[in-house]
C-alpha cells in the first residue's frame, strides 16, 4: 500500500498520515480534550501514551502488514481529524473496522461523512473488502449522525465492548456490505438515495 495514498472530494480529502502530521495532531488532540476525551479508546492495563509520533509509526507498521490504514482528514489542505481503518481481515471474511474523529470547529459541515465515505469506497472498490463496520457509543450522537447520513445499517448492541475513557463501554454496531452500495457510498449519499436508518434508542 502506498504511503502517498490520497482520496479527494472537493475541499475534503483523506490521506495516509505522515510523521510530520504529529505536531498538528497533538495540537488538535490537546486543544480539544473536553470534546474528544469521552470517545477515546483507552488501555485497561495502564495510561494511554500521547507520544503521537510513536502512535503514527505503529499505525504505519500495521499498514505495511496489511492490517490497517491510517488516514488524516483534511479540509482545504488543513489536517482536522483522523479516519483509522483497523482489523483488516482477508479471505472468507474480507472486512475492516473504521473509527474517526474531527476537531469541533469542523464538525457538522459534512467533512467527516465525506471522509468516511471516501475511505469506505476505497476499501470496497479498490481493496476488494466485502464489509465495513463502525462501532459507536450510544451517547455519541455526532458520530451516529455520520453513519445515519451514509446509510450504515444498524446491526446490534455490544455490551461493554471497547475500553473508552477509562472504562468498558457499550456500543452500537453499524455495517455495510458491498452489495448494499453498488453505486458507492459517497455517490449514493450525494444522490439522496440513502435509506432511513433505524436503530433502537436505549
Amino acid at each position: 500500500m502506498s504511503h502517498a495514498l490520497e482520496l479527494v472530494d472537493g475541499e475534503v480529502s483523506a490521506r495516509i498520515v505522515k510523521i510530520r502530521d504529529a505536531k498538528k495532531l497533538e495540537e488538535l488532540l490537546m486543544t480539544n480534550r473536553a470534546w474528544l476525551r469521552p470517545w477515546e479508546a483507552t488501555n485497561p492495563e495502564g495510561p494511554v501514551s500521547f507520544d503521537i509520533k510513536k502512535q503514527i509509526r505503529a499505525l504505519l507498521r500495521q499498514m505495511d502488514n496489511d492490517q490497517g490504514l491510517p488516514f488524516v482528514i483534511c479540509f482545504n489542505g488543513q489536517v482536522v481529524g483522523q479516519v483509522n481503518v483497523a482489523n483488516i481481515l482477508w479471505g472468507s471474511v474480507s472486512s475492516a473496522v473504521i473509527g474517526y474523529w474531527i476537531a469541533p470547529d469542523f464538525a457538522g459541515q459534512n467533512i467527516t461523512p465525506t471522509a468516511v465515505a471516501l475511505v469506505s469506497d476505497y476499501l470496497m472498490r479498490e481493496m476488494g473488502l466485502h464489509r465495513i463496520e463502525i462501532d459507536i457509543r450510544p451517547e455519541n450522537k455526532a458520530s451516529i449522525r455520520v453513519v445515519e447520513k451514509l446509510g450504515f445499517r444498524y446491526e446490534g448492541f455490544r455490551e461493554k465492548y471497547i475500553h473508552i475513557n477509562g472504562a468498558w463501554r457499550d456500543h452500537f454496531s453499524f455495517a455495510l456490505t458491498k452489495e448494499e452500495v453498488a453505486e458507492g457510498i459517497l455517490l449514493r449519499w450525494k444522490r439522496g438515495r440513502v435509506p432511513k436508518s433505524e436503530y433502537p434508542i436505549f
